[in-house]
């Protein structure tokens, strides 16, 4: 599977709106109430970034004029590319942790409509904490990494950009297609291999959910079509293999 059939199966993810659109309603409700948190977070770091930069910075006090503002602005723009990469990995890995009872009625619907095995339970909502937490610190890394590329003159807020939606939309893409692996008893390691198979796919589904997660309120209408494309991409990349 390629880039392409990844981002299909988060267009297969959105037509549920259409056809299970009660179903896909009850998903929106963790993302709102995390949407809600961070985004109350985010305008707070916003109005007193500015502050914080002078403050973190005194050593830019004595710089010619243009010369400290141009650093300032620079680290403000880099400070907030890896605040917005931290904050879509934190929604995404909150939002399942918050919504799991939600989202398994999504992913278990999904593998009901493709017939065959279904699990009986999800990873529960304990496990499902832990694996978000793991992503939310795994999220703040990479908002670090975007942060100190952003300082490069230049080319580093676009490589920054470029990077932090690519390995973002990876490591979204592999929390969400593990889930429905797990339920079905695979461990760690298989996950992994499976999903290393699949590479060009996990990318294009990862990059995909990034990019709408970007655009305003895009989280809250595509989370729940996220987990049932996730699902489409597990299932298929299951039936795929070897018998």
């Amino acid at each position: 599977m390629g880039f392409g059939q990844g981002a299909g199966f988060l267009l297969q993810g959105l037509r549920l709106w259409r056809t299970r659109t009660r179903l896909m309603l009850l998903g929106i409700v963790p993302a709102v109430i995390v949407m809600i948190l961070l985004a109350a977070a985010f305008v707070g770091l916003v109005l007193v970034l500015d502050d914080l930069i002078s403050w973190a910075t005194p050593f830019a006090d004595d710089w010619a004029d243009a010369v400290r503002t141009t650093f300032r602005v620079i680290v403000f723009l880099g400070v907030l590319a890896g605040a917005v990469m931290l904050s879509i990995v934190t929604f995404t890995g909150l939002t399942l942790a918050v919504g799991d009872p939600f989202y398994e009625k999504i992913w278990k619907q999904v593998e009901l409509s493709l017939g065959g095995d279904v699990p009986g339970r999800g990873v529960g909502w304990i496990r499902g904490a832990l694996d978000g937490l793991v992503l939310v610190l795994m999220g703040l890394v990479m908002a670090v990494v975007v942060f100190l590329l952003g300082l490069l003159p230049v080319i580093g807020a676009i490589i920054g950009a470029v990077l932090g939606l690519v390995v973002s939309g990876r490591l979204l893409a592999g929390e969400l297609v593990s889930r429905p692996l797990e339920a079905r008893g695979m461990d760690r390691a298989g996950r992994a291999d499976l999903m290393r198979q699949h590479r060009g796919a996990m990318l294009g589904f990862g990059v995909c959910v990034q990019a709408c997660f970007l655009v305003p309120f895009g989280g809250i209408l595509v989370m729940p079509a996220a987990v049932a494309g996730a699902t489409y991409l597990a299932r298929q990349a299951l039936e795929s293999q070897p018998s």
